[in-house]
């Protein structure tokens, strides 16, 4: 295939070099295959995640019955029986967001260690860097999944309020549901109360690595994701590159990871993504968003909404008018 794009980096703090990264078919090297085989065995379940939750119907009739006729026992317990098996699901959701953020760390770790520089990173380390995109895809893709599904914390919340109901009704075993210790149940609450909670469970997980790793610097990680987004945005900028796809998708996936990136590194550097001094080129990426109509609104949107300092002070006004008109 015309699997490796040419990529020119051309601003921010590292070196102006040419380098390639195969997003579509990048085979590990025998210093990656360790992280590698790792995390491709969470990856391997992404698409199924994605699948499930893409097909969540939710309990919503049945709650609202429930709560119309609270006395009518066959409503409470339709509602019952349909809320339990959807909380399963739920929770096999946020299980899957820690193997994420494990694997995140894994990843991270290897590509932001001081060995080499963050160029070194990705284009020696090419099959990992393609794990890391392919996390950052998912995040992105979930997160739209459940901003718009409210059925998914309403059921939750319906789940747990009945649970501790029937507890005080019927200590005979009428309330056993889902087996979810009260600590996990509590992980679980904070985890669907953020709207999105994929990507808040990846930044704050980044962050934590920074502080717990004195070898991985903030000026590393940071060298990191500021060239991964310069990689994908001009992957998008180049009709040349997107040519030499296999699947016509890859663009979509390239653009989807940058904003991705762009998120994550906006969160973790003190000044974040949108100051003038930052190593990424926001109006650039902006326009590039803008330029895939198909998608921009939604991208945009996670630009707007889920980053940490777009409605900073500091933040340019060309910058701030770009991304909201």
């Amino acid at each position: 295939m015309g699997n490796l794009l040419k990529v020119l980096n051309e601003k921010g703090p590292v070196p102006k070099v040419q380098f390639f990264v195969d997003f579509e078919c990048a085979d590990p090297t025998e210093t990656e295959i360790e992280v590698y085989t790792k995390v491709a065995g969470v990856l391997e379940r992404a698409p199924r995640i994605l699948e499930d939750i893409r097909g969540y119907k939710g309990a919503g009739k049945e709650i609202r019955e429930a709560i119309s006729n609270p006395s009518s026992e066959r409503d409470q317990e339709s509602a019952w029986r349909a809320v339990v098996p959807l909380v399963s699901m739920l929770r096999g959701f946020y299980e899957y967001a820690i193997e994420v953020e494990s694997s995140l760390c894994l990843l991270l770790s290897a590509l932001c260690s001081p060995e080499m520089t963050a160029l070194q990173h990705l284009e020696q380390q090419q099959a990992i860097t393609k794990q890391f995109a392919e996390i950052l895809h998912f995040t992105l893709t979930f997160d739209d999944c459940k901003m718009n599904n409210p059925a998914i914390q309403n059921d939750f919340s319906y789940y747990r309020r009945t649970l501790n109901r029937r507890k005080m009704e019927d200590s005979g075993g009428a309330a056993v549901g889902v087996d979810l210790p009260d600590d996990v149940a509590n992980r679980m609450s904070l985890f669907y109360a953020n709207p999105t909670p994929m990507l808040n469970t990846l930044s704050g997980a980044t962050s934590k690595l920074l502080q717990e790793n004195p070898s991985l610097t903030l000026q590393n990680a940071t060298d990191t994701l500021s060239t991964m987004a310069s990689v994908c945005r001009v992957i998008n900028e180049n009709p040349m590159y997107q040519s030499r796809f296999q699947n016509e998708k890859t663009s979509l996936f390239c653009l989807r990871v940058m904003v991705g990136v762009i998120i994550l590194y906006d969160h973790v550097h003190p000044v974040g993504a949108f100051a003038k001094k930052a190593a990424i080129d926001m109006k650039s990426s902006i326009r590039v968003i803008r330029d895939h109509p198909s998608s921009s609104e939604s991208l945009l949107n996670a630009l707007r909404y889920n980053t940490k300092h777009f409605n900073d002070e500091a933040t340019p006004k060309a910058t701030k008018t770009l991304l909201t008109t």
